[in-house]
């Protein structure tokens, strides 16, 4: 007797398990995943719109170039630290701290650098200090 085996078709792979696995690795990714938004501010220093002051006849200017370097009334400091600062300008104002003091400094300037030059005459007792600006640019 000859039994006829009965042809058995392929069931092909079992995609239900795949699947599971998948969506679990996106709900994790999707869970753990931190979106973070950046933000950078836009500042266009220094300019002001305003009344320039009339110029006083006695001053004391410290100009602050690009790279943080100093100097007094256009004279230049051998560097730029805090204690060379505070000497010259006591030497410059002749401990009279009544005297304005103008802080001139490129739009470029480290802001450490200026808040130093800020710090040295505050430490001085200078009490009249400005920032100088520029006139924005008419918009065209």
């Amino acid at each position: 007797m000859k039994f006829h085996r009965q042809k058995v078709e392929d069931q092909g792979i079992n995609l239900t398990p795949l699947i599971d696995v998948v969506f679990l690795l996106l709900i994790f990714f999707m869970v753990s995943t931190t979106f973070t938004k950046e933000t950078h501010l836009s500042i266009d220093l220094p300019e002001a719109v305003g009344e320039q002051s009339s110029e006083l006849p006695e001053q004391i200017e410290i100009l602050i170039s690009a790279e943080g370097s100093y100097s007094i009334n256009g004279k230049a400091l051998v560097n730029s630290k805090a204690a060379t600062l505070k000497s010259a300008l006591e030497k410059t104002s002749e401990g009279n701290n009544k005297i304005p003091l103008v802080i001139t400094a490129d739009a470029k300037t480290p802001h450490q650098a200026v808040v130093q030059a800020m710090d040295a005459a505050g430490q001085l007792g200078f009490t009249h200090l400005s920032i100088t600006t520029r006139q924005p640019e008419p918009e065209k």
